[in-house]
């Protein structure tokens, strides 16, 4: 089984982060989808378990990092972006055509701080909203995805 925390929009909020900790220590893998990158360090170094990052709209000042990243986790093929880059304000449509032509079979992503969760065309799509700053009437909180025998199980916490 792997286990991946997934967090998301920190905006530097590290007190917002110090929450989230706790439900992330049984993690083999935290992403960090964006919306400060930097947010990324203070994670690893607070937690001791690697973090996939990538870049959102806000991390202009941040260094350098990468716009999107792509990994497997068990048998499953993981993308992760910062949903900007993919319009996903507007639509899905750009992210489901990214992920179908590239065999994707869950997208992580971040950018709206509104929580979303939805298999569309057999692929998963995952925003676990803010950790510091939800919208859309949301909570605080993150998500945990479980990857077993090819079985994928999602659950949001908030906090």
């Amino acid at each position: 089984m792997m286990r991946i925390g997934i967090i998301s929009d920190t905006h530097r909020f590290t007190k917002a982060i110090d929450h989230a900790i706790p439900y992330l220590q049984d993690c083999d893998l935290i992403v960090h989808a964006g919306d400060n990158i930097d947010d990324a360090d203070y994670i690893e170094a607070v937690t001791d378990i690697p973090v996939v990052a990538v870049k959102g709209n806000c991390d202009f000042y941040s260094d350098p990092g990468k716009d999107e990243e792509a990994f497997m986790a068990e048998d499953k093929r993981v993308f992760v972006c910062h949903g900007h880059n993919y319009g996903i304000k507007y639509s899905m449509s750009d992210l489901l055509n990214k992920a179908l032509n590239s065999n994707i079979d869950i997208v992580i992503f971040g950018h709206s701080h509104i929580p979303f969760y939805q298999e569309i065309r057999g692929v998963i799509f995952i925003n676990p909203g803010s950790v510091s700053l939800p919208r859309g009437g949301s909570s605080k909180g993150l998500g945990i995805l479980d990857i077993e025998n090819g079985e994928i199980t999602y659950k949001r916490i908030e906090i």
